[in-house]
């Protein structure tokens, strides 16, 4: 819908030094050369010398960008105040900045040798982790790329999302037997489950969802259909579904909104951490599926199994953790969605990610040979900042995480690329699970519609406004009320953009989209809607050529609801095999409730002194970007490409200059409601 609310949590990270501004002689760990600028630097420092070209753009030589990035990755246009944000640049300075350099072609080497036999991998080895999936419907492709060429230890996948639990939890209410991802038994496991086998790989998924029982069951037929023995192990316990009637009473708040427990719980799930999952390698597991568990303890969970990390060692947990974090989302750190991605070859075949880790913490991050995509520090970056709202207290079930200092090194001699990562410090974790709720508010439907002829755009509105008179005219005969909420947008006249928008002077595009997305209470009312649309074909304005989809279909609206939940009121279930082996109990000893500071970088007196100048540039000419949401709020991270950009971008990526800029997208429920903030 247009009208969401929209909290977005800004990170801005410099080059050589994480989220701060790095101090004088602060190593830039990247290979890409600093920019050349034409003046005095910021502060009176000298600029680094070796300025030179890197990758150059789609046309073969370097100039600024045009045209917005991909999904409003970047934000469009210059935000009020940037053309001080890099005055002293002039746009040959700006040639230096057109993407990471394509590191030489070479067989990744192999750290630790591949081990005959057995699962645990020898004293001193590192551990290598590919993970195959970031979302349930990810690629097919990533599972024979990774088995065959990844040389793994371990194979994992993430499947789960906030709203991919309601849909499983609907699923189940229909058969008892549904409730996981059927993706991961029939796509991704059945057909090389014997490979895996013979090569010892052991993998660990949240594909579980609702009913990881279910799931493993169906992973028993596949193994016995293949005449391979594989113990199956299932971690249960996160479904809180059954504490419902005695949580309602208990004067539970969302964590964001404030807002009371809702009365009509559709799905309830704690985030459970790694140590079950560990503990399920320890009883010889060479499967296990969990239901929802947080994303990163998938990567976690294995690596304590593997090196034995105690639960007071906060460090080495805090860096599998961020090894989790960097690769969970699958493609997304090697070259999906990146802001320079006219860089990134090969899209096709992307290649997915391998994080091997050493005991001691440190971890390269790479991909498979022959594969597509990207991996250098810009992609990888992009993906620390993701879905992060305070890097320096990043809360997880096994560690507080500060990210605030990581490093990340581009290492040459890697096919496609690699770095290495290191950084990460940790502190205890709290004795609480973050819970993920939903609740239903309501229907929704969406129209998608094809506009052609002239004056395409005009013909769009004016269909969409007259669509929704003619079912308001008919809900009010029937006695309905009127929608909860409407969005119309018409695609090819940058409505997105809303005041942004570069509109035409000549009419307008010949062809257009519209895109009307409706909300409703009540289920019968969206159907009259969704019958409303094909007569828009015949009646209305000429050139409507179709309904993408066919007839709109009637969804229900699920929203998220978050809220904490003690530890010790969680019991975690171990089976194997179908049968029950443990209850697993958190070791509460290391835990803290006690606040941690937040410390963010002091540069406001730097900042007033900033040379300035008359040329402006894009958001993406100086910086990496990437936007995640989680529920309802989404985060915007921002990477210096150089740590002389830094203090430009922290004067004008102010909150409330995003709050400006995102107003036409933000919907404020209280008038004092802070709706964007920054770390």
């Amino acid at each position: 819908m247009g009208t969401k609310n929209f909290e977005a949590v800004t990170a801005l990270m410099c080059v050589g030094r994480g989220l701060h501004n790095p101090p004088e002689g602060a190593a830039w760990r990247s290979h890409n050369p600093a920019p050349a600028l034409p003046r005095a630097a910021p502060h009176g420092r000298p600029v680094p010398p070796g300025a030179g070209f890197s990758q150059p753009g789609p046309s073969g030589r370097g100039g600024p960008r045009g045209g917005p990035g991909p999904g409003g990755r970047a934000v469009p246009g210059a935000l009020p105040g940037a053309a001080a944000a890099a005055t002293t640049m002039s746009c040959a300075a700006l040639l230096a900045l057109r993407g990471p350099r394509l590191l030489r072609a070479a067989r990744p080497p192999r750290w630790s040798r591949r081990r005959s036999g057995g699962c645990e991998p020898p004293a001193g080895a590192a551990v290598r982790i590919g993970c195959a999936s970031g979302f349930w419907g990810d690629t097919a492709a990533a599972v024979p790329q990774l088995l065959y060429g990844g040389k793994l230890d371990f194979l994992v996948f993430d499947y789960l999302s906030e709203i991919t639990m309601s849909l499983l939890t609907a699923a189940r209410a229909r058969s008892p037997d549904l409730g996981y991802t059927p993706d991961f038994v029939s796509t991704a496991i059945a057909p090389y489950i014997k490979d895996i086998h013979r090569k010892g790989v052991r993998v660990i998924s949240n594909a579980g969802g609702v009913n990881p029982l279910a799931c493993a069951a169906a992973l028993q037929e596949v193994a016995k259909k293949a005449d391979v023995d594989m113990k199956i192990a299932v971690v249960a316990g996160d479904d809180l579904m059954s504490e419902k009637e005695n949580l309602k009473g208990a004067g539970i708040t969302d964590l964001e909104s404030g807002k009371q427990f809702p009365e009509s719980i559709h799905s309830m799930n704690a985030y459970l951490g790694a140590r079950p999952i560990s503990r399920a390698l320890d009883l010889g597991a060479d499967i296990v599926v969990t239901g929802r568990c947080v994303d990163s303890g998938i990567v976690l969970g294995p690596l304590i199994h593997s090196f034995g990390w105690n639960r007071d060692e906060f460090d080495l947990l805090a860096a599998g953790s961020l090894a989790g974090h960097l690769i969970e989302c699958g493609a997304q750190c090697t070259g999906g969605i990146f802001t320079d991605w006219h860089a990134v070859p090969d899209w096709h075949n992307i290649g997915f990610p391998i994080v091997e880790c050493s005991s001691e913490g440190d971890f390269i991050i790479s991909k498979p040979p022959d594969t597509g995509g990207l991996i250098s520090f810009g992609t990888v970056a992009e993906q620390l900042v993701y879905e992060v709202g305070n890097p320096q207290r990043y809360l997880l079930p096994d560690v507080t995480c500060d990210f605030s200092e990581v490093s990340i090194t581009e290492i040459p001699g890697f096919e496609g690329g690699a770095v290495k990562v290191h950084g990460a410090k940790g502190s205890p974790p709290s004795t609480f699970y973050k819970v993920s709720a939903t609740y239903l508010d309501g229907f929704r439907a969406t129209a998608v519609c094809p506009v052609g002829g002239p004056k395409a755009v005009q013909k769009g509105k004016l269909t969409a406004e007259s669509i929704l008179k003619r079912t308001r005219l008919i809900f009010s005969q029937l006695g309905y009320e009127d929608y909860s909420a409407v969005n119309i947008q018409v695609l090819g006249s940058e409505d997105t953009y809303g005041p942004h928008a570069r509109r035409s002077i000549d009419g307008g595009p010949r062809e257009a989209v519209i895109w009307l997305a409706v909300h409703h209470k009540r289920k019968e009312a969206l159907e009259i809607f969704s019958k409303e649309i094909a007569p828009a074909g015949t009646g209305m304005a000429p050139g409507l050529t179709g309904i993408v989809g066919g007839r709109p279909r009637v969804s229900p609206v699920l929203k998220p609801f978050f809220f904490h939940y003690p530890k010790s009121d969680v019991q975690i279930s171990l089976f194997l095999n179908g049968q029950h082996v443990e209850t697993f109990e958190e070791d509460l000893t290391f835990t803290s409730d006690e606040p941690v500071p937040y410390n963010p970088p002091k540069i406001d007196s730097e900042l007033k002194d900033l040379p300035s100048g008359p040329h402006t540039y894009r958001l993406e000419d100086l910086a990496y970007t990437r936007s995640g949401d989680k529920g309802n709020s989404a985060n915007i991270g921002v990477i210096a490409r150089h740590p002389l950009y830094y203090p430009y971008l922290k004067k004008t990526l102010t909150a409330q200059a995003l709050e400006n800029y995102f107003q036409h997208l933000l919907e404020r429920e209280k008038p004092e409601e802070e709706l964007v903030t920054s770390s």
